[in-house]
């Protein structure tokens, strides 16, 4: 006499194509995570890094009008270096304490801001931009000849 089949509903066969068709979109989408938040870190030390040597370069300048000059390019030199590619930059180069008399402390500052591009990660949720924007102060040398 055969019996019939019996099912066994505690059987791990299959189970593990489920875990997986669970847990890999869960896997992948906190992998594209990570990836989106090294870029903005990575990107914050970037536009840290430009605003200090924007600063340092304006602030041996002997005139605002080259200190500004200076500070532009020295920010966008040090962003290529690093390597990071902003969908828009911009840098505000304060050069008020050029008018400042001989012997007063004068420094200037440098405002750097850098839109990081985070849309080509795709995924869902996540902002297409952020912008990082970082300051830096540096003195002028207090007894040095300025215009």
């Amino acid at each position: 006499m055969k019996r019939a089949p019996r099912w066994n509903w505690r059987s791990d066969q299959g189970s593990y194509s489920v875990e997986t068709v669970i847990l890999a979109p869960a896997v992948i989408a906190l992998m594209l995570l990570m990836i989106a938040f090294g870029r903005v870190i990575d990107a914050g030390g970037a536009v840290d890094s430009a605003a200090r040597a924007a600063a340092r370069a304006a602030s041996l300048e002997r005139e605002p009008g080259a200190a500004q000059a200076a500070g532009n390019s020295a920010a966008a030199r040090s962003l290529t270096g690093e390597g990071i590619n902003c969908a828009a930059t911009t840098v505000s180069v304060d050069t008020s304490g050029y008018s400042l008399d001989l012997g007063q402390e004068a420094s200037v500052r440098v405002t750097v801001a850098c839109t990081a591009p985070l849309g080509e990660i795709g995924l869902p949720g996540l902002p297409g931009s952020r912008t990082l924007t970082s300051s830096w102060t540096s003195p002028i040398d207090s007894y040095r000849g300025r215009q």
